[in-house]
């Protein structure tokens, strides 16, 4: 979690600049249009690709290079037919609340919207995983998650259904599972999450929003109830250029 104001990024050993001292030309082109977009500021619409090629006298190829790599850093977003300089990534701590409590803590408006509420029966992974017998009935919510209105990730969650024997008539989908399962005086004791990076199927690229080819964050969760029991089983697809992750630790404990 984030302890005091954030802190600026810190700059890359050397600029980015090999130790052989040869910097490739999109490079350059890609310094030069970070300082354009610390002028033009969040939200700033960049000129056009003939203009800047022109400015930075090179060809459409290089500088487009150097944007794309500046759209997979999340420093630019497509906006309509345009470019504009990206805001702050969103940052979320890596605790054990939802995605909505992480989202307000930042002043944010969270939303999502329901793409599945389905009941189905546990394969053996599942079963393992949750600590049912094969067969026995789950429920798989899959939401699209927004921050502001903009799509930043997709969501499944898999439950079993005779934890939460109403969630298709009493949750909300719009609204925090994690609260849903506090009323329900279900209680979270811990959870076990792994990350990973990847790319978003087709499928998942059009429900977020985002080109397949954009670097995905896939963070797997594993809870467990205040008794210990396995509780649910959370697969979260973040958008890499709009999303990260904050960890506050500790000093080891003498052994």
């Amino acid at each position: 979690m984030n302890h005091g104001s954030p802190q600026p990024p810190v700059t890359a050993a050397r600029s980015g600049v090999p130790e052989h001292g040869r910097v490739p030309k999109y490079y350059q082109v890609k310094a030069r249009l970070e300082d354009l977009l610390a002028e033009l500021g969040p939200g700033g619409r960049l000129p056009a690709e003939l203009d800047l090629a022109a400015r930075y006298g090179v060809s459409r190829a290089t500088l487009r290079q150097a944007l794309r790599d500046l759209l997979l850093e999340g420093r630019l977003r497509r906006h309509g037919r345009g470019t504009v300089v990206a805001g702050p990534k969103i940052e979320q701590p890596l605790s054990l609340v939802s995605y909505t409590e992480g989202v307000i803590r930042q002043g944010m408006r969270p939303g999502r919207t329901l793409i599945t509420l389905d009941r189905l029966p546990a394969d053996p992974p599942m079963a393992e995983r949750l600590g049912l017998a094969v067969g026995e009935t789950v429920w798989h919510l899959e939401r699209v998650l927004y921050a502001d209105e903009e799509r930043i990730g997709l969501e499944s969650t898999y439950v079993a259904a005779a934890r939460v024997p109403r969630l298709d008539r009493d949750f909300d989908p719009a609204g925090s599972f994690y609260a849903y399962l506090r009323e329900q005086g279900v209680l979270l004791g811990g959870a076990d999450e792994r990350i990973e990076t990847v790319l978003a199927t087709p499928r998942e690229a059009l429900l977020v929003g985002t080109p397949p080819a954009l670097p995905m964050l896939l963070l797997h969760r594993r809870s467990r109830d205040a008794a210990g029991a396995p509780l649910e089983q959370v697969r979260t697809l973040y958008r890499g250029d709009r999303f990260s992750f904050t960890l506050h630790l500790g000093a080891p404990t003498p052994a």
